[in-house]
């Protein structure tokens, strides 16, 4: 089941022959140009759809309630804001999890999208452990788990879920290299671990970002 049999990206293979990487991200900008395009016609975006149903927007509250968890792939998502906002443009972020082991086992914090009061993604970030209590993977391990990132769920919204799932796909080299980052101001490396307290200091929250503009990278794409 896709957003739209013509420009969504689930399909692995064209013909007889594997989809490139470029075909693959020219997949992922479509299904995600798609996702806002089809929420645009009712003058909604993935922020307003997110938030549908809220009876107030309130700092550090998990929306939707309970977070969303696809048992199938182990993706899991929430979004949220702080106060004050970080700054005028990011109204607040998608944190994106995987659950390798499902839903009882460890998880594990991918990145965060941030977006602006439309709904348009701004950046793309990682956290230091103590901001999101996740279990610590070395960044080779846990790069590996970027493609179980892919939520294919009816609720909140459908939309929503492919979105992310899209944007996801779309940078993941992006994301690759923030958790490389990442690793490096948490002073860690190859086998080696992040330095004592580092991953408790609350002096250190945004381990690496990136500004991102998803219609400049889908130009890039020749879309």
């Amino acid at each position: 089941v896709c957003c739209s049999s013509a420009v969504c990206g689930r399909r692995p293979l064209r013909g007889n022959r594997a989809m490139s990487r470029d075909e693959d991200l020219a997949q992922a900008a479509r299904e995600a140009l798609f996702c806002e395009q089809v929420l645009a016609k009712s003058g909604d975006n993935v922020l307003l759809e997110t938030l549908r149903g809220a009876a107030s927007v309130d700092a550090w509250t998990h929306y939707p309630p309970g977070d969303v968890f696809d048992p199938a792939s182990g993706a899991q998502w929430y979004y949220h804001c702080h106060a004050p906002a970080r700054d005028a443009r990011e109204h607040g972020h998608f944190h994106c999890f995987v659950r390798p082991a499902g839903k009882d086992g460890p998880v594990h914090h991918l990145v965060a999208a941030g977006v602006d009061p439309y709904g348009r993604l701004i950046r793309l970030f990682t956290v230091n452990q103590w901001v999101v209590d996740d279990a610590y993977l070395a960044a080779p391990e846990l790069t590996a788990l970027l493609p179980r990132f892919d939520v294919q769920m009816g609720r909140p919204s459908y939309l929503v879920n492919r979105w992310l799932t899209a944007v996801l796909a779309l940078y993941r080299d992006d994301i690759t290299a923030l958790i490389a980052e990442r690793d490096t101001t948490l002073g860690a490396g190859a086998g080696v671990a992040p330095a004592p307290g580092r991953l408790a200091d609350r002096g250190l929250e945004v381990t690496s970002t990136r500004d991102v503009d998803l219609a400049e990278r889908a130009r890039a794409l020749g879309l």
